[in-house]
C-alpha cells in the first residue's frame, strides 16, 4: 500500500537491484513508443526520449533523497522514544535529563547540535521501506496528501485502462484474420472497428467480447489479496526480454537484407503530443523506488548505478524504436509494436508470430490483479481514518467495485491505446514523475534542516542540490501539462 512503511524484504546486491529497474521502466510503453516515433520524426523523438530520460534520472534522485530524510525523521524519533523511557525509568533527573523529555518538539523548531556530533550520516541510511504516500504523509500538508493520492489513483486507473484495452486488441488483431491469410496481422490493410471478423461479429464486437472474459477471469482478483510470486517475476521478465529480442534481431535483419520499408520524417510537431505523453510513461519508476532501492545490500554508489541503469534504457528505447521506424512504414507500425511480427513475410515461423502476437497478453494478464489491488487499498488508505473499520460491504464489495468498473468502462468505449497511454503519462505521470518528487525534496530539505540543524547532510543527496533543480522541474511540468492541454483543446476544436 502507498502508505505504509513496509517491510524491506530479502536484500540484494545493486546489480540485482539495477536490472530489478531495468525491468520495472521497460513495459508496455516501450511497445507503443515505435508508433509515436514515427509519427513524430526520428530526430524530434530523440531529442525529446533523452531529455525526458535525463528529467525522470534527477527526480528519481529527488526521491532517494527524502526517502534517506524519511528514515532520518524515524530513526530520530526512535531515538527520543528510547531517551524518555529510559529518563522515566531513572530514580534521579539531571537537568539535562529533564531538558531532553522535549527534544522532539524543540527539533522541529530549531536544530539540534548533538545530532550532527553523533554520526549524523548513519541517520540517513536507507533502512526503512517507507513508501511514497507515508513520504507525503510526514512532509506534505492534509491538502498536499489528498492531491498526492489524488494523482497517484489517477494513474493506477490509467494503468489499468491501458491493460485491460492492450489484452483485447491483441488477441482481436490476432484472430480476426481475413479471407485465406493464415499469418495473422496484415499491417499493409487498414481496419476498421465495423469490418467484419467472425461471421456478422465486427472487430470492435470481438474486441468486447475478449474485454468480456478478459474481466470475468481477472477481474474477480481485485476483490481479493494477491501476490507477485518470484517465479511469476523470472517468467514474464524471460518472456518480455525474448520477444524484445526477437524483434529487434528481426528488424535488424530485415534491414540489412534491404527490405526496410521506412522512411521516417526528420520532424513532425503535430506528433508530439503523444511522444511526449508515451515518453514520460515509459520512464515511470518513481512510485515503485522505496520497493526497489531500500533492499540493495550497499548504496554507497547508488546514483552511478542509476545513472548507468538510465543509460541503458536510453539505449533500449533508441534500439528498439529506431530499428522499428526503418524497418516498417510509419502508417502501417500498429499501436502494439509486437502485432507488426504477425506477417508470414516478417517472420516465416508460426510458433513466433503467435508468441509475439499474443506476448502482451501474458505479460500484461499477471500484472493487472497487482495494479489492481495496489489501487483498492490506495482508495482505502485515502478514506482512512484513525481508529476506524470499515463495514465488511464497503470493505469488499464498494472499493473493489469503484476500482474496477471505471477502467473496464474506459477500454470498452476506446482500444486507442497510443492515446490513453499519452493522457496517462502526459497528465497523472507528470504529477507523479515531476511535481511530487519535486516537493518532496524540497519540503524534506527544510524539515531536514530545520530538525537536525543546517550543517547536516544527507548522505543520499540528488546531484542536483540547487533549488533551481526544483524550479526547473516544476516549470518543466507545468509546460508539459499546458502544452498537452491546449493541444488537445486546439485537436477538439478543429474537428
Amino acid at each position: 500500500m502507498a502508505g505504509e512503511i513496509t517491510e524491506t524484504g530479502e536484500l540484494y546486491s545493486p546489480y540485482v537491484g539495477l536490472v530489478y529497474m531495468f525491468n520495472l521502466i521497460v513495459g508496455t510503453g516501450a511497445l507503443t513508443m515505435p508508433k509515436a516515433f514515427a509519427t513524430a520524426g526520428w530526430l524530434v523523438s530523440l531529442v525529446l526520449l533523452v531529455f525526458v530520460g535525463f528529467m525522470s534520472f534527477v527526480t528519481t534522485t529527488f526521491a532517494m533523497e527524502a526517502m534517506a530524510a524519511a528514515n532520518a525523521q524515524l530513526r530520530w524519533k526512535r531515538m527520543e522514544t528510547h531517551k524518555e523511557e529510559d529518563d522515566e525509568d531513572s530514580s534521579t533527573a539531571s537537568d539535562s535529563d529533564l531538558l531532553s523529555q522535549d527534544n522532539y518538539e524543540r527539533a522541529e523548531k530549531r536544530p539540534i547540535l548533538s545530532v550532527q556530533r553523533r554520526s549524523s550520516a548513519n541517520l540517513f541510511e536507507i533502512t526503512d521501506r517507507v513508501e511514497m504516500g507515508q513520504m507525503a504523509s510526514m512532509f506534505f500538508n492534509k491538502v498536499g496528501v489528498n492531491l498526492f493520492y489524488f494523482c497517484i489513483i489517477t494513474y493506477l486507473y490509467g494503468d489499468l485502462a491501458i491493460y485491460a484495452a492492450a489484452v483485447p486488441v491483441s488477441l482481436m488483431q490476432v484472430t480476426c484474420v481475413s479471407g485465406n491469410d493464415s499469418c495473422g496481422v496484415d499491417t499493409d490493410a487498414r481496419y476498421n472497428d465495423t469490418d467484419l471478423c467472425w461471421g456478422p461479429l465486427r472487430r470492435v464486437d470481438v474486441y468486447r467480447i475478449y474485454l468480456a472474459i478478459f474481466t470475468v477471469l481477472l477481474g474477480p482478483f481485485t476483490f481479493f489479496d494477491v501476490q507477485k510470486t518470484k517465479y511469476l517475476q523470472i517468467l514474464t521478465s524471460m518472456m518480455r526480454w525474448i520477444a524484445f529480442a526477437i524483434m529487434i534481431v528481426l528488424a535488424l535483419v530485415r534491414i540489412g537484407k534491404g527490405q526496410g520499408e521506412g522512411h521516417p520524417p526528420l520532424a513532425n510537431f503535430l506528433g508530439v503530443q503523444n511522444l511526449f505523453g508515451v515518453c514520460v510513461y515509459s520512464f515511470m519508476c518513481q512510485h515503485s523506488l522505496p520497493s526497489l532501492i531500500t533492499p540493495i545490500s550497499s548504496k554507497r554508489h547508488i546514483t552511478r548505478l542509476l545513472f548507468l541503469d538510465y543509460a541503458l534504457i536510453l539505449a533500449f528505447y533508441g534500439l528498439l524504436s529506431f530499428t522499428a521506424i526503418f524497418c516498417f512504414r510509419g502508417d502501417s507500425l500498429m499501436d502494439m509494436y509486437t502485432l507488426n511480427f504477425a506477417r508470414c513475410d516478417v517472420v516465416g515461423l508460426a510458433a513466433v508470430r503467435f508468441f509475439l502476437g499474443l506476448f502482451p497478453v501474458f505479460t500484461i494478464s499477471t500484472n493487472f490483479p497487482i495494479i489492481a489491488v495496489t489501487l483498492r487499498n490506495n482508495w482505502k488508505t485515502l478514506f482512512h481514518r484513525e481508529g476506524g473499520t470499515y463495514p465488511w460491504v464497503v470493505d469488499r464489495v464498494v472499493f473493489p467495485t469503484i476500482t474496477l468498473v471505471p477502467p473496464i468502462l474506459v477500454a470498452f468505449c476506446t482500444h486507442d491505446l497510443e492515446s490513453l497511454v499519452a493522457i496517462t503519462g502526459a497528465y497523472a505521470g507528470t504529477g507523479i514523475q515531476y511535481v511530487i518528487p519535486a516537493f518532496l525534496v524540497y519540503l524534506c530539505r527544510k524539515d531536514t534542516q530545520l530538525t537536525f540543524g543546517y550543517g547536516t547532510v544527507n548522505k543520499h543527496r540528488s546531484p542536483f542540490r540547487h533549488t533551481f533543480w526544483v524550479a526547473f522541474v516544476l516549470l518543466w511540468a507545468f509546460s508539459c501539462f499546458f502544452f498537452v492541454t491546449a493541444y488537445i483543446v486546439l485537436k477538439e476544436t478543429q474537428l
